[in-house]
């Protein structure tokens, strides 16, 4: 479960809102579906841990997004001199 949804974190990291959310409901639904849970009281921290780990892929995306954002604007500062 960790890695899936890690790698979902990075992969539509880019939508935060959107991941956040698709965890949050997504993975317990899949619990549900494939019977490795049943419906109860289990499934707000199936929700909670989706959204940390999916989070922490989040992170990671916005992180790189914004080291390449800086890295183009310096060297874009330094090639107008």
């Amino acid at each position: 479960m960790i890695p899936t949804m890690i790698l979902f974190g990075l992969v539509f990291g880019r939508w935060w809102w959107l991941a956040l959310a698709a965890a949050a409901v997504g993975w317990p639904a899949l619990l549900v579906m494939a019977g490795g849970m049943p419906v109860g009281v289990g499934l707000l921290a199936a929700s909670g841990f989706a959204v940390a780990d999916t989070a922490v892929g989040v992170l990671v995306h916005q992180g790189v997004l914004w080291a390449i954002r800086k890295l183009r604007r310096s060297r874009g500062t330094r090639s107008g001199v």
